[in-house]
């Protein structure tokens, strides 16, 4: 039955036959022809007449058997009670459609499939009809403004104030959605993270932003630097004369206070030396004293002398007090620091350390116009780097008046009123949210190329995690930052700043961040090895896996090599630890470095790696099922659904093998058996028992306790292979174009900060194509994604809806 708000809504109604040939015979549809306001295509429209004259026979050929005429595999029909109408509005349906015949999923293995014609009639019917994709003037999808993350946070504090604020231990974890933690829908901003920011804001102005004009010059100098004449160490016993000293130097004669910290360390149970201390400059006594047992106490003491500039010298002599009672334990006397402050006249006072960088032109003139001038110069430099454009001319004179206001108080000098206003800055939704001006060019069209400002920050927070620096700045300030796009994005990947991406970006990516993290019980995994494995498993060998996939994308990255040497390579980056690990000779050094592989086959590409391996593990064992899935979700871009709820574990399938310990490929195959497991299984499984020979850790190993390990297997798209490397040959080989896709849509996805949609088929087509002719090399994906529709225009309009961002499937978390 139609629903009843179609019929209220119905402008007609239109009969339409079913296409001849079928064995059900003659079937009628039918179809409410509404004023749809949507992108999907109406029953009166070109794309409903192509469904009928092209698409309908390519779906009725190969895929009518299992998703019409009642039947509807992995919930898909093509026909049913809901009418053509919907059908063809059903953007998500055929979303999934063109997803499955592009991986091979769709037809099965085995059965009939399109031709490449009819793949390239289904596709673009799909992009334009169905998605409704203009190819000469694409929807941008839309944007979510996106708060700073707590990389992005701490990069852009050091770099605007050259402070390095440590947000993973003051702020909150971020949420993540899609994988990455750059999205903006999760990052939210509770009231508790505003506090910690206003907070924050406070503590960075306070460290960075001096609050007067001048300061008196003071100096540390630390009780390790004094020495025992005439022996060794820093400190003097109780028990032997002796003598502490050093020297320092003046810049300035003048009045100078000394203030001296003199400790006595003695042990827990009480003793009754005494000594005489007595302590001098350049000779002359400043301060005698005679001390007891303390265990451990701090004795202060300020001295004030006139200096002349130079070198000095400060020295301690200690005389031990005989004593008739019985000596228990030592008793030592040392300095723990001296500090020296002057000269003390104002007059010869000194700028505070920073100073020049944020008061450029000197301390404040004494007329108040042109204080105030001053004032809003500095913050009109600060808050336009800060807001990452320049500042809103009534912004500036809040943030003057404010300064103002402040500066004007008792006590309080014209450096502290405009640190306060840096405060009211860094606590701006303007600093902490990269907020976009929407666009308005003039045209009819409803998207817009964003502002050049936007760009630069889209450029400098993709590329590197942080504010964009002066260069992009300035040529963005000229309008001329698109002109010379192409050497922007050279110059960020060349600079040592695109470390932050390689770390954010392959971290989340190929979960690289969770191999110092992820729980392993590197003794019970050595154990089941026997006498075959010896691996000292501690952080620093976490940390050589982490930065061997590292260096791995960062090299392919900086060489513009293809990426398919993600997949397979005859090269890595290890130390000596590593090549252990890996049986490899001749590899010596904690220094990571690239290592040529040996050609076995057994290791090559990121599937072979140490942190793969480890990330897609149990705590005591492997995991065929999260490496399968791995494959599946980051490097095919087809993750196999979340289980349903309340599977058992793995391990309960031990039972119903009698005869001897089962081995994991057989417990796969028991739990594959059930039919509610199987579909998904029948396309994970494969691929994670492939690496079977690859124990928790990353070793190799030819047996799982006594038996031979089979890493042979069938995929879901039919191919066969013997191994490891028969596996990735075929990835290489067979699966370029579903690698590459996922790579675009993982690297868009990143950059954009929210998921993709239908309406960035065509975006994400274009970038593949472009791989495709440049041989898969890292600069066609860096500049594809720079120079997408979506990376370079947004819509002109607000209130803009879109998916929500999901987080990594259950499998990852699971026991399977």
């Amino acid at each position: 039955m139609l629903p009843t708000s179609w019929i209220h809504h119905a402008k007609g109604l239109i009969v339409v036959a079913g296409h001849p040939g079928r064995s059900a015979g003659l079937r009628l549809a039918l179809v409410v022809a509404l004023g749809w306001s949507g992108s999907a295509v109406r029953g009166d429209e070109p794309g409903s007449k192509r469904y009928e004259d092209e698409i309908q026979p390519i779906l009725i050929d190969y895929c009518y058997r299992c998703h019409a005429e009642g039947a509807s595999k992995g919930e898909v029909s093509f026909d049913g009670p809901r009418g053509e109408q919907a059908l063809l509005a059903d953007q998500a349906m055929w979303f999934k459609v063109l997803k499955n015949v592009r991986l091979g999923i769709m037809p099965p293995a085995g059965k009939d499939r399109p031709s490449n014609d009819e793949l390239g009639r289904l596709e673009a019917w799909i992009k334009r009809d169905v998605f409704g994709i203009d190819p000469r003037d694409p929807d941008p999808g839309r944007v979510t403004i996106r708060r700073l993350n707590r990389v992005e946070y701490r990069n852009t504090i050091r770099d605007l104030t050259g402070f390095d604020f440590r947000t993973d231990e003051e702020f909150p974890p971020d949420d993540t959605g899609y994988g990455f933690d750059t999205i903006g829908d999760v990052l939210s901003i509770s009231p508790l993270l505003m506090e910690k920011y206003l907070q924050a804001a406070q503590t960075i102005v306070d460290k960075t932003v001096p609050v007067v004009a001048r300061v008196m010059p003071q100096k540390t100098i630390r009780g390790v630097g004094f020495k025992v004449e005439g022996g060794a160490g820093d400190r003097l016993s109780f028990y032997k004369p002796g003598k502490l000293s050093r020297g320092f130097s003046i810049d300035k004669a003048g009045d100078y206070r000394l203030v001296l910290e003199l400790a006595v360390n003695g042990s827990f149970d009480f003793d009754p030396g005494r000594a005489k201390v007595s302590g001098k400059l350049d000779g002359k006594e400043i301060v005698a004293e005679t001390y007891s047992w303390h265990d451990g106490k701090t004795f202060r003491y300020v001295v004030n002398r006139a200096l002349t500039a130079g070198d000095h010298g400060l020295s301690f002599d200690l005389e031990p007090i005989k004593t008739d009672k019985k000596r228990v334990n030592d008793v030592f006397f040392r300095v723990q620091a001296v500090g020296v402050e002057g000269p003390l006249d104002p007059k010869l006072w000194a700028r505070p350390e920073g100073y020049e960088r944020w008061f450029f032109r000197g301390e404040s003139p004494a007329r108040a116009a042109e204080r105030r001038d001053y004032a809003r110069e500095i913050l009109k430099q600060f808050a336009s780097r800060a807001f990452r454009r320049p500042v809103e001319p009534d912004t500036l004179e809040r943030l003057t008046a404010l300064a103002e206001r402040v500066y004007q108080s008792p006590g309080v000098e014209f450096e502290g009123g405009v640190a306060r206003a840096m405060v009211a800055v860094l606590a701006s939704p303007r600093f902490l949210f990269r907020i976009e001006p929407v666009p308005h060019d003039g045209s009819a069209s409803p998207y817009a190329l964003i502002d050049e400002y936007s760009l630069a920050s889209r450029l400098s927070y993709f590329f590197w995690s942080t504010m964009p620096d002066d260069t992009l700045l300035e040529l963005a300030a000229r309008g001329e930052l698109r002109k010379h796009l192409a050497a922007q994005v050279e110059r960020m990947l060349s600079s040592p700043r695109f470390d932050m991406f390689v770390r954010n970006f392959v971290g989340q990516w190929l979960e690289t961040r969770d191999a110092e993290t992820v729980s392993i019980n590197a003794r019970s995994i050595m154990q089941a090895e026997s006498a075959r494995m010896r691996v000292n498993f501690d952080e620093a060998l976490r940390r050589s896996m982490r930065r061997e996939t590292e260096m791995l994308f960062a090299y392919i990255a900086r060489e513009n090599r293809g990426l398919l040497d993600l997949i397979d390579a005859d090269y890595s980056f290890l130390n000596s630890r590593l090549a252990d690990l890996y049986g490899i000779k001749g590899v010596s050094g904690a220094e990571m470095r690239k290592v040529d592989l040996p050609k076995d086959g057994r290791r090559g590409g990121v599937l072979t790696q140490a942190s793969f391996l480890m990330v897609t593990s149990n705590p005591t064992r492997t995991s065929p099922v999260k490496r399968g899935q791995f494959i599946l979700e980051n490097l095919l871009g087809a993750p196999a659904p979340p289980p349903p709820p309340n599977i058992p574990p793995l391990e309960d399938a031990k039972g119903a093998v009698k005869d001897h310990e089962p081995t994991v490929r057989e417990l796969m195959a028991l739990h594959r058996a059930k039919p509610l497991c199987a579909s998904c299984h029948s396309r994970m499984d494969p691929l994670g028992l492939a690496f079977e020979n690859y124990n928790a850790l990353g070793f190799w190993r030819d047996t799982e306790r006594t038996w031979p390990i089979d890493a042979s297997g069938k995929l879901a798209t039919g191919e066969t292979f013997a191994n490891p490397r028969d596996l990735k040959r075929i990835l290489k080989e067979r699966h370029q174009s579903d690698f590459y896709r996922c790579v675009t849509e993982k690297m868009l996805t990143y950059a954009l900060g929210r998921g993709l949609d239908q309406g960035d088929v065509d975006a994400v087509d274009r970038i593949v194509e472009r791989l495709e002719r440049g041989q898969g090399r890292f600069r066609e994906l860096a500049a594809g994604v720079v120079e997408s529709v979506p990376f370079q225009k947004r819509r002109k309009t607000l209130g803009e809806s879109g998916p929500r961002p999901s987080g990594r499937t259950n499998w990852a978390k699971g026991k399977s």
